[in-house]
C-alpha cells in the first residue's frame, strides 16, 4: 500500500524534486540530524541516539566527532557504541580489525553495535543492539572492502537486544 503525505510530489518536475531534496538535506544538517555525506548512516546515528536518550531504561548516549574510528556514541558510563544503519540486509563495514585470514586476536573497538534498519521509505523498521562478543561471532568478511560487516539475518536479530521494532 502506497501512502503519500505530500500529494503534490507527483506533480513536481525532476528539477523541482532535486531542489526540494537539496533543501531537505540542508535542513537536516542545520538541525544536526546529518553531519556528513553519508545520509543513511548519519540519520541512523541521530535517530538511534535520540531513541536511546528518550527511552527510560536505555543508556543515555552522546555523539562523538564524525572522524572517530569505529565509535559513533558514548554512554554516560563510558561504553562505546558503533551505530550502523541500513535499508538492506548488510551493514556498512567495520575497519581496523585483523583481516579474514589473520590469526591475530582483534583489539576490542567498542562495547556494543546498534543496528538501525530502515524500510525502503526510510521509516525505522527496527533498532537492535549486540555486544562486542556477538559482533565477533556474527561478523562477515567483505572481500571487496577488505573489512568486516554484519549480515542482518534471523540469527542476528534473535540474538540481539530488540530495542525497537515497528
Amino acid at each position: 500500500m502506497k501512502t503519500n503525505s505530500f500529494p503534490e510530489l507527483p506533480n513536481l518536475t525532476i528539477h523541482e524534486l532535486i531542489d526540494l531534496y537539496g533543501q531537505l538535506i540542508l535542513e537536516l544538517k542545520n538541525r544536526g540530524a546529518i553531519r556528513s555525506r553519508n545520509v543513511i548512516g548519519d540519520l541512523g546515528e541521530s535517530l538511534a541516539i535520540e531513541f536511546y536518550n528518550s527511552t527510560p531504561g536505555l543508556p543515555k548516549l552522546q555523539a562523538v566527532p564524525p572522524s572517530t574510528r569505529n565509535v559513533d556514541a558514548l554512554s554516560r558510563n563510558g561504553d562505546r557504541y558503533s551505530i550502523k544503519a541500513t535499508t538492506g540486509k548488510t551493514t556498512g563495514v567495520f575497519y581496523g580489525l585483523p583481516s579474514n585470514n589473520s590469526m591475530e586476536i582483534p583489539t576490542q573497538k567498542f562495547e556494543f553495535v546498534i543496528i538501525v534498519r530502515f524500510e525502503k521509505n526510510y521509516k525505522i523498521k527496527g533498532i537492535y543492539e549486540i555486544s562486542w562478543e556477538q559482533f565477533l561471532k556474527y561478523k562477515h568478511w567483505h572481500s571487496r572492502m577488505k573489512a568486516w560487516n554484519l549480515f542482518i539475518n534471523r540469527e542476528v536479530i534473535e540474538a540481539s537486544k530488540r530495542v525497537f521494532e515497528s
